[in-house]
């Protein structure tokens, strides 16, 4: 009697064990390559792939596993992030340009200012040009001189010549260079001129070229 009592208790941890094992086992319901429904204790890779539900002990769905996503799905989903990640950016941009501009008359007349001055640089350079290059004149006309009368041009000479000139060809390379600046700049402007239009309502009144009188101030 007392080896009965002392089984009965282990015997019913097993018999709870495997009920509560019954209870807990779930089946899975999925497609296969056939498109036929199978119900199966396993889910295949191949059927996963396609989506499949979880069923309980009674055959009941406790849970729906989505298909994986497609290709294409899984492009919409990144262009969509894109367009989100873009529009949060142009946000942020838009609140930087209106912190330097109201209006795209200001955008304007900053476009005017900066244009102006490197054009004025330019022109100093120019100056410069014109100086070297009439020392150079004079210089050339020296050795011609000299070449004429038959005598033997000096080195200082040659090195005075080949030194002006290098030094207008530099002048001219950052008179290209700047050129350039002012057109990458001119279109810059025009860019948060466009904009500004949009984001404020407003069109600008002022010409993108500055007119003479404008020019002078």
């Amino acid at each position: 009697m007392a080896l009965t009592q002392r089984l009965i208790p282990p015997l019913i941890a097993v018999v709870l064990t495997l009920a509560s094992g019954v209870a807990d086992a779930r089946m899975y319901r999925y497609q296969d390559d056939n498109g036929q429904m199978v119900i199966s204790n396993t889910v295949p890779q191949e059927a996963s792939v396609r989506g499949y539900e979880i069923l309980n002990a009674q055959g009941r769905v406790i849970e729906r596993v989505a298909p994986a996503p497609t290709a294409e799905e899984i492009a919409a989903r990144e262009a969509a992030e894109q367009r989100e990640l873009d529009a949060a950016r142009q946000q942020e941009l838009d609140r930087a340009l209106l912190l330097r501009f109201s209006h795209p008359d200001e955008a304007v007349r900053a476009m005017h200012r900066k244009i102006r001055e490197l054009e004025g640089l330019n022109q100093l350079k120019r100056g410069n040009i014109s100086v070297i290059v009439s020392q150079l004149d004079n210089e050339q006309s020296r050795a011609a001189d000299l070449e004429r009368a038959g005598r033997e041009i000096p080195d200082a000479t040659l090195q005075r010549i080949d030194r002006l000139q290098a030094q207008i060809d530099d002048i001219e390379r950052e008179i290209a260079a700047q050129n350039t600046d002012i057109r990458t700049i001119r279109e810059a402007y025009l860019e948060d001129i466009i904009r500004l239009e949009e984001i404020t309502g407003r069109e600008r009144t002022l010409p993108l070229t500055p007119n003479r009188d404008e020019s002078q101030q």
